[in-house]
């Protein structure tokens, strides 16, 4: 995404913009549609790294963290892997949930296997866009977890 200048790429955790949304596997807030004003304001991050390499502490204190609720991955690597997204297919995720479709699918267009994370995960998503708050995402996030036994 930052060679194609659609992200910004940044090196230290601290850099990231005050009141984004932090992509974080440990938080313990879902994302839902009520992230969508602190996107538009402050933007979306992710850490495309092994998340072991990164303590708690070392966050940036003004970021908000969110986890993604279920989705299949498309990627080649992890296809239909529940949890196991590209940096790229958990931001269009969060941009589709939050309501932000256009560059959602513009950054899923730039690779070979982004129809199929929309195919894989469409159903989930619509759930997810049309989710009030947090405590309706995690209840769909929930039934797709026994559903796939995870």
């Amino acid at each position: 995404m930052g060679r194609l200048g659609l992200a910004k790429i940044v090196f230290n955790l601290r850099a990231l913009p005050f009141g984004s949304i932090l992509l974080y596997p440990f938080s313990n807030n879902l994302l839902s549609p009520t992230d969508s004003d602190a996107i538009m304001h402050c933007g979306i991050s992710a850490v495309d790294c092994s998340w072991n390499r990164i303590a708690p502490e070392d966050l940036s204190k003004h970021s908000k963290p969110r986890i993604l609720p279920f989705l299949l991955a498309a990627n080649p690597t992890n296809y239909a892997v529940p949890f196991k997204l590209s940096t790229l297919e958990a931001i269009s995720a969060s941009l589709l949930i939050c309501g932000f479709e256009d560059f959602a699918l513009e950054l899923l267009s730039k690779v070979k296997w982004g129809e199929a994370f929309l195919a894989l995960n469409r159903e989930p998503l619509s759930l997810y866009r049309s989710a009030k708050d947090e405590a309706e995402i995690r209840a769909v996030s929930d039934d797709y977890r026994k559903l796939y036994e995870v």
